[in-house]
Formats: structure tokens, C-alpha cells, sequence
């Protein structure tokens, strides 16, 4: 596995919509054994595809909350998203030092393939159910300056 490199404050890229993955082969199976290594090294909760310089709509999350377990997620399709939660302020590895306040829901029910093309269903809560929101919306080009009130900044 290697390393990739995060795409940084770059919100015309990042604004992009990821396109749906349709082969399942070696390549794809790199790109998130990749992916999976990068967000580990990160230490981040999850990680899209787009962050990585790749439209396609592929995202890990750390599933374990502690760096111990990731699942990927491809061509995700959220079925529900119930509930509001507003007690954690969200960052991102592509806007490192940013902290921005977004209300998100807390419970949250996907739909997804694994590397494999086998669909899952996934339920999450609390800062999972975000992480997996968040991550999802990287995939549709919505970054969280977009949707955000940025209450911190490095800068």
C-alpha cells in the first residue's frame, strides 16, 4: 500500500461531483488499501476518494472511532438520516487548522458495495453518523466551508 497525497484547500477540485465506480478489479482494491492507509497515517475518521485527487464515489470511514477498524463505502446511497446533532464542531484533512459548527442528523442508514461490488446496509450514530455524512457529502462536491459556520482558525 502507499501513501496519497491529501488535496488541500483546493475547493474548485474538491467542489466536483464523484462519479460511480463500475469496475471492480485490482485497481480499485489498490485505491482503497491506498486510501486506507493514508487515512490511518492521518489519523482522521474518514476519508472520499476526491481527497485523494480521485472522482469516484469511494470513501473510508474508521468505523472503531479508534483508528482500529475501517470500512469502505462505494457508490453509497444514504437511505435515511433521522434526528439532529449539533454537539461536535467537524474538520476536515483537506482544511487542516478549520473547525466549522454543522447540524447534522445523528442516526444514519446506508446503502454501499464493498471492494468486491457486494451491497451492504450500514447504520451509525452520533460522531459515526456524521463522519459518514461528511465523507458522502466529498462525494457529491459539498465541502464544509460550504455548509458550515467556521468558529476556528490556524490562520
Amino acid at each position: 500500500m502507499a501513501l496519497r497525497k491529501i488535496v488541500v484547500n483546493d475547493t474548485d477540485f474538491l467542489g466536483k461531483k464523484s462519479r460511480p465506480v463500475t469496475s471492480f478489479d485490482d485497481k480499485l482494491a489498490t485505491l482503497v488499501g491506498d486510501m486506507r492507509e493514508t487515512l490511518r497515517k492521518a489519523e482522521g475518521a474518514g476519508l472520499a476518494a476526491p481527497q485523494v485527487g480521485v472522482l469516484r464515489r469511494i470513501f473510508i470511514a474508521d468505523i472503531s472511532g479508534e483508528g482500529t477498524e475501517y470500512k469502505e463505502f462505494i457508490n453509497p446511497e444514504l437511505i435515511s438520516a433521522t434526528g439532529k446533532n449539533d454537539r461536535y464542531l467537524e474538520g476536515c484533512l483537506s482544511f487542516p487548522g478549520r473547525s466549522f459548527r454543522i447540524v447534522r442528523a445523528n442516526k444514519v442508514k446506508m446503502r454501499a458495495q464493498n471492494v468486491a461490488g457486494e451491497w451492504f446496509e450500514f447504520e451509525a450514530e452520533d460522531f459515526l453518523a456524521r463522519c459518514l455524512l461528511h465523507e458522502n457529502d466529498h462525494l457529491n462536491g459539498i465541502t464544509i466551508p460550504m455548509i458550515g459556520e467556521e468558529v476556528f482558525s490556524d490562520d
